[in-house]
């Protein structure tokens, strides 16, 4: 038994620019985790044979499994399609279209990292339903199939059984969502601290990121931001938040908004979730109480902002994580 098996695609031979896509999920879902999870994700490391590469440097893999083996897994995950997929001189392979449709109609949940939206996109499972890709190929990604409905914006897109990404860190991002649904809001924030990311990114946070100031700590940001998670259950506005950080609250908003590429109050509504997910799924409290702790305020409001952020009631949540 696993918490699933995971079919990562890997092409016979790849790209320096796709390495880091491919290994984002084998870190995730194939290092095993038992002392948060036992038993962890199963990885399946699906080959599609060779391709030619003249350009660029060029790795090779010996896979576990093959595309027969991708029908039968949880989840499949696919961020690469060949160069000239956007040279339009090759479609995308017709063994891996035809893999990724009979896997779902087996009732796997199917996702793309970066440009394997195009994979999704032509074997039809994006047709009618929200999607992304990395930004640099959202505009081409719309023309070819207008169906689509394309946002350049997002840095992931859960449909469901059907999840897109952007490109680079957004797949991360999109990997501990997928963890999350899957075994918790705890398992997921004790995972990102090993691998020293957020804990949990909104897929609704833009690409786009202003680095008129550096995004990393050199601002001091990190000190206030664990003071504030400490005291999620106290009243906290931005002037509390700036006072604490020594910065005008102009000064703070910016800063902050250019490191995470969210505002002060929704920093601080996406860590009162999270809280609200953790007492959930570790506590029998009512939700009153939870509701308290998360400085929420009431039930009512835990129920409109926790089905809004999550997609499903706090009862709900609790009741499938139980």
């Amino acid at each position: 038994m696993s918490a699933g098996s995971v079919a990562l695609i890997v092409p016979g031979d790849f790209g320096v620019a796709d390495l880091y896509e491919l290994g984002i999920p084998a870190a995730v879902f194939g290092t095993p985790q038992p002392d948060l999870a036992d038993p962890w994700y199963e990885l399946w490391l699906c080959g599609t044979g060779n391709r030619t590469r003249t350009t660029t440097p060029s790795f090779t893999l010996n896979s576990t499994h093959t595309l027969n083996d991708v029908t039968r897994a949880d989840t499949v995950i696919v961020s690469w399609v060949p160069d000239e997929v956007f040279e339009e001189t090759a479609p995308v392979p017709p063994d891996l279209v035809e893999a990724l449709r009979e896997a779902h109609r087996n009732g796997a949940r199917i996702v793309s990292a970066c440009v394997g939206a195009y994979a999704l996109a032509e074997a039809g499972l994006l047709d009618g339903k929200r999607a992304t890709a990395h930004w640099m190929h959202t505009a081409l990604l719309a023309e070819r199939y207008p169906e689509i409905q394309v946002d350049a914006s997002q840095l992931y897109v859960d449909e469901g059984d059907v999840l897109t990404s952007a490109g680079m860190s957004a797949g991360l991002d999109l990997c501990l969502h997928l963890v999350r649904r899957d075994l918790g809001a705890q398992v997921a924030n004790q995972l990102a601290r090993r691998m020293i990311v957020p804990g949990h990114r909104p897929g609704h946070l833009g690409q786009y990121v202003d680095l008129s100031v550096p995004a990393h700590d050199s601002d001091g940001l990190t000190p206030v931001l664990d003071w504030a998670r400490a005291r999620l259950d106290e009243p906290l506005t931005i002037e509390i938040l700036a006072r604490q950080a020594a910065m005008s609250p102009r000064t703070f908003y910016r800063r902050l908004h250019a490191t995470t590429g969210t505002t002060p109050l929704q920093w601080l509504l996406n860590e009162r979730i999270t809280r609200a997910q953790v007492l959930l799924e570790s506590t029998d409290l009512p939700m009153e109480k939870i509701a308290a702790l998360s400085g929420i305020g009431t039930a009512n409001n835990l129920r409109h902002h926790f089905l809004k952020q999550v997609g499903e009631s706090p009862t709900d949540y609790r009741k499938h994580r139980s």
